[in-house]
């Protein structure tokens, strides 16, 4: 999920419950997160389009796409595909690529699309922002009302076992000169990132806040959703789900 061509409303006593609407409309998260790695992307983007075995021409929707480097690819692929976002900045910037079978669009993901499509991918953690645990199953619910009755869909999220077992509670990360000061935790069931920094004189405090979800956790909301968990798997080149070993849970269903 989740930058820049019109200035940011950038306030540093962000309140908590937007902090996703605010931080991911910002040109600093995608500073900061600039050292993602297109190649293992692709390489995922290319094992899970094989696994699934999608038609020539399929429609896909990247949901939360950000600046669109998946729907990018996979329109390179030969789908048709739409991202969207609630970043308004980044669908900006995104929709510089667009051409006749990629298209953007700002869109709240706890929405349903009145299109149905053949694939769904809400890739890199973009999932268990909402302040309300509910609106999780919404966006469940929301993804299966916008599949094809032959549609799989993909999360792609966080491990949250191996994460808590390798948190690193306080580092600095310098990125274009700006120094990034970081701390992580656990709270209420929830994994945080405070973000500090100063950039032209003036200091900025962002919160990041994702539910830590595990593979129970989304087995229980999916049966509720009335979805079917197909497969999992623990990291991009599809490698077996391990509970506290594995990179990634990337799950399949329909």
């Amino acid at each position: 999920m989740s930058e820049e061509q019109k200035p940011a409303n950038i306030n540093p006593e962000q309140p908590t419950e937007t902090w996703f609407s605010s931080w991911f409309d910002t040109p600093y998260y995608h500073i900061l997160y600039k050292e993602r790695n297109d190649t293992e992307a692709q390489l995922f983007m290319d094992n899970i389009t094989n696994y699934l075995n999608l038609p020539e021409n399929a429609k896909v929707l990247d949901l939360a796409c950000g600046k669109g480097r998946h729907s990018i690819y996979l329109n390179q692929l030969g789908f048709d595909v739409l991202g969207a976002d609630l970043s308004e900045n980044s669908i900006v910037e995104a929709s510089k690529n667009t051409n006749d079978t990629l298209h953007f669009k700002v869109h709240d993901m706890r929405e349903p699309f009145e299109e149905k499509y053949d694939a769904i991918f809400n890739l890199f953690t973009s999932f268990g922002y909402f302040e309300k645990d509910e609106d999780n199953l919404t966006t469940l619910i929301a993804i299966k009302e916008s599949l094809s009755e032959y549609g799989f869909a993909v999360i792609d999220f966080m491990n949250v076992n191996q994460v808590l077992n390798t948190l690193v509670p306080e580092e600095t990360k310098t990125v274009e000169g700006i120094h990034f000061h970081l701390k992580r935790y656990l709270k209420d069931g929830h994994i945080y990132k405070e973000i500090d920094f100063e950039d032209k004189g003036q200091k900025f405090h962002f919160t990041e806040k994702v539910k830590a979800l595990t593979l129970q956790d989304f087995e229980a909301l999916m049966e509720e959703a009335g979805i079917y968990l197909l497969d999992t798997f623990g990291d991009y080149k599809l490698k077996k789900f391990y509970r506290n070993e594995s990179e990634r849970l990337i799950m399949i269903f329909k």
